[in-house]
């Protein structure tokens, strides 16, 4: 099985076999297209990026600026392209889902209706949110055909699974609102 730390590692090859990027570019990639099934802060990616460098797996290129910082754009190397594939190509390793609200309501039995309420549509109200910025992507992101361009037809599934599994959150949570009495109803 691989940790989060391999798989942060080989999503980010992942990004730089698409093309070379800087810290900055990743941050930007995570937020408005990986951030439906991996999430990682600035830190973790620029540890990760030190960690692909030293392992051999990237390599660094400083691009001189113009009237701006000099950019240290990252570029996939062999190994790493290889180290890429390889995971691609193992077996699927399914990780166990960590995620705190859901232990919360594990354990809000004891929790009275109106906070239990508040705490629920707060989470909807999130979810909903992040969905409707995947939609928005969606309609900006063309759909293609899987025969010209699959690379790209697999990011686009891989969006739309992104977008069914909000929608679904979604359909749950508004069970769990439905499946607490109002307040004419006690």
């Amino acid at each position: 099985m691989h940790t989060g730390r391999v798989i942060l590692a080989r999503i980010i090859l992942g990004f730089l076999s698409l093309q070379p990027m800087t810290g900055y570019d990743l941050m930007r990639a995570f937020r408005s297209s990986a951030s439906y099934f991996w999430s990682a802060d600035k830190a973790q990616i620029y540890r990760t990026l030190a960690r692909l460098v030293a392992d051999g797996h990237a390599r660094v290129e400083t691009v001189p600026g113009t009237d701006a910082p000099d950019r240290v754009v990252h570029h996939i190397t062999r190994a790493g392209q290889e180290a890429l594939d390889e995971w691609l190509a193992s077996d699927p390793d399914r990780q166990p889902e960590r995620d705190a609200f859901l232990a919360r309501m594990f354990f809000a039995g004891d929790l009275d209706d109106d906070t239990l309420r508040s705490v629920i549509a707060r989470r909807r109200d999130e979810t909903v949110a992040a969905r409707d910025e995947l939609r928005g992507i969606r309609e900006r992101t063309p759909r293609p055909d899987p025969s010209v361009d699959r690379a790209g037809w697999l990011r686009s599934k891989t969006l739309d699974h992104g977008i069914s599994d909000h929608d679904l959150h979604i359909d749950w949570l508004d069970d769990l609102l439905a499946g607490i009495p109002k307040e004419e109803e006690r």
